[in-house]
C-alpha cells in the first residue's frame, strides 16, 4: 500500500471547543497541510466524546510522513499550537501506516 496518515489526537475543553474549531479550521491545518506537504488533511470532532477533536493528514508513504514530523520541520507549528493552547488542550501524535484499503 505505502500510504501513511498523521493523526492528532486533541482533547480541547467545552469552553474552548468554538474558539479551537476557528482556529484549527482556518489557521492550523492548512498552515500544516501546506507545512508536511500533505496530499490532503481533514479533521473531524468525536460525537462519542465531544472534547476529541482528531484531524488527519494524508501522505504517499511512511517516509514522506516520517520526514512531514522531523524536528526542523514540525517545530514552528508545534510552537504556535503551545503558544495559542498552552496546556490547557494536551494533544498526541501518530504516524499510521495503511497496510489494508476495500473499497466497493
Amino acid at each position: 500500500m505505502g500510504r501513511a496518515l498523521i493523526t492528532v489526537r486533541a482533547e480541547v475543553p467545552a469552553a474552548d471547543r468554538a474558539r479551537f474549531d476557528h482556529w484549527y479550521a482556518s489557521d492550523h491545518l492548512p498552515w500544516a497541510m501546506r507545512e508536511f506537504a500533505a496530499r490532503r488533511a481533514w479533521r473531524c470532532w468525536s460525537r462519542s466524546d465531544p472534547s476529541v477533536h482528531l484531524a488527519f493528514y494524508e501522505f504517499d508513504s511512511v517516509e514522506a510522513a516520517e520526514a512531514a514530523t522531523a524536528p526542523d520541520k514540525i517545530a514552528p507549528l508545534v510552537a504556535d499550537f503551545d503558544r495559542v493552547w498552552g496546556e490547557r488542550v494536551p494533544r498526541r501524535r501518530v504516524i499510521l501506516e495503511l497496510v489494508q484499503e476495500i473499497a466497493p
